[in-house]
């Protein structure tokens, strides 16, 4: 079985948690607990296009300098 999160013509979602760190998410797999869809569906590169255009400081909320 190939990897969900590798597959190039897949759809996914961008998500985000409380610290503000987005991951890419494949559709066909549950959302896990803790992170909200920020992005809905989109290929994998409109959902990468998202994230780097959201997403310039990668520390979690709780690193970064207020």
């Amino acid at each position: 079985m190939s990897n969900p999160f590798d597959d190039e013509n897949g759809r996914y979602l961008v998500l985000t948690n409380a610290e503000g760190q987005h991951s890419l998410w494949p559709l066909a797999v549950e959302v896990p607990r803790g992170w909200d869809l920020v992005h809905g569906e989109d290929s994998r590169q409109g959902c990468l296009d998202f994230i780097n255009a959201n997403w310039a400081d990668i520390r979690p909320r709780s690193l970064s300098t207020p």
